[in-house]
C-alpha cells in the first residue's frame, strides 16, 4: 500500500472533523450535519483501519503464517521487500540457530525507511546477531541457487508494474529456494502467481484469501496468501 495514503486518511479524518464542528454549530439539527457526521466516522474507520492492517493486523496474520510452518529454528530464511522488518523480526525470532536476511530497494521517502532503520529495529527486537539486511531486487536477488530454506514476502511484489517482471521475481524466489524449501507470500491479485510459480518447479501451490486484517482501510480489501514449495528433486 502507497505510504501517501497515510497522510490522505489523517488531514481526510481531521478536515472532517473540522467542518462537522462547525456545521453543528449552524445547523445543530440538520441532514447537512448528519453527513458531515458520517463521512467523519467513515475516514476515521478508514484510517483506523489502515492503521491496524499495516501494524498489529500485519503481525498477527504473519505469526500465524510462520507458526504454521513449524519451523525447526536453524533455518535461512529470505524476505523479499523487508521493509522495516516486521515479518523479517518474527522470523528471527523462529530461528535461533539459523538467520534471517531481508532484502529491499530503499527508499527515503515512503514505508520502506532505509536499511539503518531495519538494523535498529533488529537491536530492539533482541535478534540483531541472526539477522542481515542487505540492498536487493526482487527480480535479481543477490544470493546463489539454493541458498534458503524459506522465503517469505509481504505487499512487495505488486510494485512490480510488468507482470513479466513479476514473473522473473517470483523465478528469483523459486531459485533461491533450497530443495524441499517452501515459499508464502501476502500481496494484492496473487491468484496470477500461481501459473509462474507451477512452471518455475514450484509444488503444492495454493492461494487463500485472508480475513478483514488485512482490510487496510477498505472493508472486504482481503489480501491474498500463496503457498508453495519446492521439489526436492
Amino acid at each position: 500500500m502507497d505510504g501517501g495514503v497515510i497522510p490522505f486518511l489523517v488531514y481526510g479524518a481531521a478536515l472532517t472533523t473540522l467542518t462537522l464542528a462547525f456545521v453543528q454549530q449552524r445547523h445543530r439539527r440538520s441532514n447537512l450535519a448528519t453527513l458531515a457526521a458520517s463521512a467523519a466516522v467513515a475516514i476515521t474507520g478508514s484510517a483506523g483501519s489502515y492503521f491496524y492492517s499495516t501494524g498489529p493486523g500485519k503481525r498477527s496474520i504473519w505469526t500465524e503464517i510462520l507458526d504454521a510452518l513449524a519451523l525447526r529454528g536453524d533455518e535461512q530464511v529470505l524476505d523479499i521487500g523487508c521493509g522495516r522488518g516486521a515479518v523479517l523480526m518474527l522470523a528471527a525470532h523462529r530461528v535461533p540457530l539459523g538467520k534471517a536476511v531481508g532484502v529491499d530497494v530503499w527508499r527515503q521517502r515512503d514505508q520502506t525507511g532505509s536499511r539503518r532503520i531495519t538494523e535498529r529495529n533488529a537491536v530492539v527486537e533482541g535478534v540483531r546477531d541472526r539477522v542481515e539486511v542487505l540492498d536487493g531486487d526482487a527480480r535479481e536477488l543477490p544470493f546463489p541457487d539454493g541458498s534458503f530454506d524459506l522465503v517469505v514476502s509481504n505487499l512487495t511484489l505488486h510494485n512490480i508494474r510488468d507482470a513479466d517482471e513479476r514473473k522473473v521475481a517470483l523465478r528469483e524466489a523459486v531459485r533461491v529456494l533450497r530443495p524441499g524449501g517452501r515459499l508464502r507470500i501476502v500481496d494484492l491479485d496473487s491468484r496470477t502467481y500461481v501459473e509462474p510459480l507451477q512452471d518455475a518447479g514450484c509444488l503444492d501451490v495454493e492461494v487463500h484469501r485472508l480475513d478483514w486484517r488485512t482490510w487496510c482501510g477498505v472493508p472486504g480489501h482481503h489480501l491474498d496468501l500463496v503457498e508453495a514449495r519446492v521439489s526436492v528433486s
